[in-house]
């Protein structure tokens, strides 16, 4: 079975600006990439028996809102196979209400935030509340880490180092960065093995294989492959186009000294028990 922890839930273009949209075609060349999500497009893309966490997200800063309510909606649809994230912009008001009415109304079983797209740090201390609130209902917490193509979105604010303030006020807290950080593998590798509660994802990643495959190599020289889960970032790719990026990057290297990643490392990695490792396999704890 494959656990693919970051997926999106959203009505494209209608939870986006136009400002976004226009920005976004700095991700493929100019292109406007389409962004919209069909669960069964998810699934003819996906080995059978996929599960699958999901999100939304906000960011009011960016132009990117979608309400929990709809992220919902798409879980119930198939609440054999997805797991629904909630989302909060903490810089916008009622914050807390939305956190709590997220997974006490709508059962959602995680947060997702996006630091950078909303524009805030996620050590700030204004933010403990919603840190103790996830670890005491035992909420993972999955970050938008790294790069972007948004303008107005900080740099600063991405920064996986932020996240290691973070977990040494919550320990228990179990938290999650997107895309390995990139391109600030080196910090977030560095952040992930000195937390035991603390993974990262490598959503996104596949389509910059030489890349990947140096992000990777850090992973296997600092030992930490155990800490790093699957994810797709679909609508951006698919669940089959990163398997099949991730087992293909040793064959770049043919007629080079390069140094191998582990295969069985990143066939486990592929397969690896995630709902398990966030806490998710079973029923939602209770409030």
């Amino acid at each position: 079975m494959i656990v693919d922890v970051h997926s999106h839930a959203w009505e494209y273009p209608a939870h986006f600006t136009d400002d976004f949209r226009r920005q976004a075609r700095r991700a493929r060349a100019g292109v406007e990439v389409d962004l919209t999500v069909r669960y069964e497009d998810y699934r003819r893309s996906a080995p059978p028996g996929t599960r699958t966490v999901v999100f939304g997200g906000k960011a009011r800063l960016s132009g990117l809102w979608v309400d929990d309510d709809h992220v919902a909606r798409y879980v119930a649809a198939h609440p054999d196979v997805l797991i629904g994230f909630l989302a909060v912009d903490p810089t916008q008001p009622g914050w807390e209400r939305e956190l709590e009415d997220g997974h006490k109304r709508l059962g959602l079983r995680g947060v997702k935030l996006m630091p950078m797209y909303a524009g805030f740090s996620p050590d700030d201390p204004r933010l403990d509340p919603l840190w103790y609130y996830a670890t005491r209902h035992r909420l993972p917490v999955l970050l938008h880490t790294g790069t972007t193509f948004i303008s107005q979105a900080p740099l600063d604010c991405t920064l996986p180092r932020l996240l290691d303030r973070v977990a040494i006020r919550f320990p228990e807290a179990v938290i999650v960065l997107a895309h390995l950080g990139h391109p600030y593998e080196g910090e977030c590798v560095a952040t992930i093995r000195k937390h035991p509660n603390v993974y990262a994802d490598v959503s996104a990643l596949h389509y910059r294989p030489f890349q990947l495959y140096h992000s990777l190599m850090l992973v296997q020289e600092y030992g930490v492959w155990d800490k790093v889960l699957f994810g797709s970032d679909y609508p951006f790719t698919t669940v089959n186009a990163s398997v099949e990026g991730l087992r293909k990057l040793n064959a770049m290297l043919d007629g080079t000294a390069l140094p191998r990643l582990d295969a069985a490392a990143v066939e486990a990695m592929i397969h690896r028990d995630s709902l398990a490792v966030l806490g998710l396999s079973g029923p939602a704890a209770g409030s």
